[in-house]
C-alpha cells in the first residue's frame, strides 16, 4: 500500500485538504485523546527527542506539523531556542496559541499556518527542524522531506518522531489495541468516525526503520541515525544535512 494514498476520508479531495479537515474537526479533543490513548508515553517520547536535539545547541528551530504545540513548547523549554511552529490546521494552531500564551512563551514561540511541502522560509534558515507525528500525513513524503532539508542549515539536523511498528511477541497484541480499541475510544470522544481509523491505517502503510532511513538518505541527507522507542511503537530519526 502506498503511504501517500492513505487518506482520512473517502472523498475526492486531496490528502492535504482531508488531513486539514480532520485536524480541524478533532482539534478541541486532540490533546485529551493523545494523552489518554498513549497513556502519556508521548510526553516521554518528545522529551527524548528534545534531549537528543539539545546536543546541537540550536538557537532557532522550526517545528513542522506543530499541531497544538506540545513539541514546540518542549523544544523551547529544553533548548531555550526561538521556535516557529507551522501547521496546516488553523483549529489546531488556535489551541496551540492559547497553550503558548498560558506558558508565557509568546515571545519565544511563533505559531503560523503553512504547508510542509511549500515552506515559506529561505534555504539554510534554521539550526534544527523537528516534526512529531506529522510526516506520515504529508501528501507527498519525499517532497515534504526535501523541504525540511532545504530550510535547515548545512551540517545541522532534522529530527522526526513518528509511529513505527512493534515487532516480536508484543506486535500482535499492540496491533489489536491499535486497530480495534484505539479507534473506538477515538470515535467516542472526538465524534469523528474516520480520524482514529486513519491513524492505524496510515501507520501500517508508512515506512519505518531502515526503509525510512533509506528514504531520508535518498532525499539527500548525508547521515541518518534512528532510535526505537517503547518496543518500536515510535522511532526518532535524526537526519543531518
Amino acid at each position: 500500500m502506498d503511504h501517500n494514498k492513505v487518506t482520512p476520508y473517502n472523498s475526492d479531495n486531496s490528502k492535504k485538504s482531508q488531513v486539514e479537515d480532520m485536524f480541524d474537526n478533532i482539534a478541541p479533543k486532540y490533546d485529551l485523546l493523545n494523552h489518554v490513548l498513549s497513556m502519556k508515553i508521548d510526553v516521554l517520547w518528545r522529551n527524548t527527542l528534545v534531549k537528543w536535539l539539545n546536543k546541537d545547541q540550536p538557537k532557532s528551530v522550526l517545528d513542522v506539523a506543530t499541531g497544538t504545540g506540545d513539541l514546540a513548547i518542549a523544544v523551547q523549554k529544553g533548548t531555550q531556542a526561538q521556535v516557529t511552529g507551522l501547521d496546516l490546521s488553523q483549529q489546531m494552531l488556535n489551541v496551540g496559541i492559547e497553550k503558548v500564551k498560558k506558558q508565557n512563551l509568546s515571545d519565544k514561540i511563533t505559531m503560523i499556518k503553512g504547508d510542509a511541502e511549500h515552506l515559506p522560509f529561505e534555504d539554510n534558515h534554521f539550526d534544527a527542524v523537528t516534526v512529531a507525528f506529522g510526516v506520515r500525513n504529508f501528501e507527498n513524503l519525499e517532497k515534504g522531506l526535501a523541504q525540511l532539508k532545504r530550510v535547515v542549515k548545512n551540517n545541522k539536523s532534522v529530527y522526526i518522531l513518528e509511529f513505527s511498528k512493534v515487532e516480536g511477541l508484543m506486535g500482535p497484541l499492540y496491533m489489536f489495541y491499535f486497530k480495534n480499541i484505539l479507534p473506538a475510544i477515538g470515535k467516542l470522544v472526538s465524534k469523528d468516525n474516520r480520524a482514529y481509523t486513519y491513524l492505524p491505517d496510515s501507520v501500517n502503510a508508512f515506512p519505518f526503520g531502515e526503509k525510512m532511513k533509506n528514504i531520508l538518505l535518498q532525499t539527500g541527507f548525508s547521515n541518518v541515525e534512528y532510535k526505537k522507542l517503547s518496543l518500536g511503537i515510535a522511532t526518532i530519526y535524526k537526519a543531518t544535512k
